[in-house]
């Protein structure tokens, strides 16, 4: 099942698997490789069994070659949270990469809930997240980018940055999505018709059968989002949300928002992130 992940053995591995049985979800498969860890808190009561995933190295470096994936069998409901923001650190040279496969199968839920990606100045990170949901299956997935180090300053002018989503319905591709930044960043960054300045952007999905349906919903609840710029919109049938920002932390309120609300009116699920989100 695990097999298929890269055509090539990856340094760090984390793969883990909810499936339920006897009448709630339970962990059927673990297997890590340092640097990459897999945690599991006790979910707050009324909620879902929760893995955190850690790097203990501190950071992406260029070179780096990394694997993830997180599966839901069949009426398992399980969220994997990042235990703390993700930082792509400055290459000599080498691209960093890291693969993340996400499968929830026939009436599943299975939640993939980042915290941001800072990309340093000079970094050179490709990460694609590859999604397959069966028919009946629901999945919630995003990731959220902080370009440069703003506490210090710091604005990207040179690296690479490429961030690619496929999603499959059964064995079908039915979207696939690349944000691919090589060259002048700063011009890219700035651009009016590109980012306009902002510093921070984040995606999130949700593919479910359900999905076209939960377009309005979506749009409510970004309603407030303030000085944050984002939207909604089903693309084949996956609902499709992002947002710019000019500093990350108004982004992470918006989104954080969003996300709670969401998975209460669709998966009747507490309105409360993990505690790591907010630590």
């Amino acid at each position: 099942m695990f097999a298929d992940i890269l055509p090539s053995d990856p340094a760090a591995v984390a793969e883990l698997r909810f499936e339920f049985r006897h009448g709630q979800t339970r962990l059927a498969h673990l297997h890590q490789k340092a640097p990459l860890r897999v945690l599991f808190p006790d979910a707050p009561e009324g909620d879902i069994p929760t893995a955190a995933l850690v790097n203990t190295g501190g950071g992406l470096v260029g070179g780096d070659h990394l694997a993830v994936t997180a599966e839901a069998g069949p009426w398992a409901r399980g969220l994997v949270v990042a235990q703390a923001a993700e930082k792509a650190y400055r290459s000599s040279g080498p691209d960093c990469v890291l693969n993340v496969t996400l499968r929830a199968e026939s009436d599943s839920w299975l939640e993939w809930l980042p915290q941001e990606t800072i990309v340093f100045q000079g970094a050179r990170l490709r990460r694609t997240t590859r999604v397959e949901v069966a028919p009946q299956g629901r999945l919630l997935a995003g990731e959220i980018l902080t370009f440069g180090r703003r506490a210090r300053g710091e604005s990207l002018t040179e690296g690479l940055l490429r961030d690619a989503w496929e999603i499959r319905r059964g064995d079908r591709l039915v979207w696939a999505d690349a944000l691919h930044l090589d060259g002048d960043l700063a011009e890219m960054l700035g651009h009016a018709a590109g980012f306009a300045g902002a510093t921070a952007c984040a995606t999130a999905i949700y593919v479910a059968d359900d999905a076209p349906n939960r377009l309005e919903l979506a749009r409510e609840l970004l309603s407030e989002a303030g000085e944050v710029r984002c939207a909604a919109t089903v693309v084949n049938g996956i609902l499709i949300l992002r947002w710019l920002a000019p500093d990350t932390a108004p982004l992470r309120t918006s989104f954080a928002a969003f996300w709670s609300a969401f998975r209460v009116a669709v998966a009747a699920l507490p309105g409360k992130l993990p505690r790591l989100w907010y630590v």
